[in-house]
């Protein structure tokens, strides 16, 4: 399970990657090697989120949640595959939601808001 907040976690087999080719400069490797990672994470069906929880992560998220629920968070800062994975995991998970919040309307958290998915 992966703690959002002290009363919510994702379960792993919620969450899948899918590695992609980044865009940008990267020597000799560039267009060979697929470093960026998509984390998808179906938002709309998931059993450990309250239905308060869902509609604000899903208002928050905005353009990143598809029209099937499924929110997808893009990470290719790194020129590592694994650090662009656990970037986009922490994206997803710290406690400081504001989805995961009472108020759940400030966009000043550091994840799960438009400026950070």
């Amino acid at each position: 399970m992966i703690p959002v907040t002290a009363s919510i976690a994702i379960d792993e087999n919620e969450i899948t990657f899918d590695f992609i080719r980044a865009s940008g400069p990267g020597g000799q490797k560039v267009n060979k090697v697929a470093t960026a990672v998509q984390l998808r994470f179906d938002v709309r069906n998931s059993p450990n989120l309250s239905d308060d929880v869902r509609s604000r992560l899903i208002r928050l998220a905005g353009r990143r949640v598809n029209d099937e629920g499924i929110l997808i968070i893009e990470a290719k800062r790194f020129r590592i595959q694994e650090r662009n994975r656990q970037d986009a995991l922490d994206r997803l998970s710290p406690s400081s939601s504001p989805a995961s919040s009472e108020t759940g309307d400030s966009l000043t958290g550091t994840t799960l808001t438009c400026a950070s998915i």
